[in-house]
């Protein structure tokens, strides 16, 4: 009876001991403006940050893709992420970036205004979606995350593009 009880108290315990650390997890992120907005991506999606270059036009590409870049020998598609969260368009500044990610295997540039900083959050932070945007056309927002005054769109990137997108980005790059 006695190792029964012990052995459920060590069961609880690592459970508990397993709840308590995803509570506690740092999040790394790399987060980046678009207007007064500031978003997030997980760091681990991110390969490198660019100042923005020479974009190749690429004919009948979706309106969103400003075309293509040589990035060290590779062929890389580049999306205006404004263009494809459908806010107002806006010319490339000094701060303007693009933020080299891996979306479901395929490397992407994305052009955003300015990268602010990686950062380290405690993922107790992060709230799901307000039910307003939680809706079917942004699936693509994993979270809210909460730092001092700030709030910061944590976006997930393997869902900003539909299976049709993915297949006309793809496309470009064979």
């Amino acid at each position: 009876m006695e190792n029964n009880k012990e052995t459920e108290n060590k069961k609880s315990g690592a459970a508990g001991a397993e709840a308590g650390s995803k509570i506690d997890e740092i999040v790394q992120l790399v987060t980046f403006k678009l207007g007064n907005e500031e978003f997030a991506l997980d760091i681990l999606k991110v390969q490198e940050i660019n100042r923005i270059v020479e974009i190749t036009k690429v004919p009948k590409a979706p309106d969103f893709v400003e075309g293509v870049i040589n990035l060290r020998g590779r062929v890389i598609p580049i999306v205006d992420i404004r263009k494809k969260f459908h806010l107002n368009i806006r010319e490339a500044t000094k701060e303007t970036r693009i933020i080299v990610v891996n979306i479901m295997n395929k490397t992407i540039g994305l052009i955003v205004d300015s990268v602010s900083e990686v950062l380290r959050i405690n993922s107790s932070t992060i709230q799901p979606p307000p039910p307003l945007i939680a809706g079917l056309d942004s699936d693509y927002i994993k979270g809210v995350g909460k730092l001092d005054e700030r709030l910061i769109i944590l976006l997930d990137i393997d869902k900003i593009f539909t299976t049709g997108e993915h297949k006309l980005i793809e496309g470009m790059i064979k």
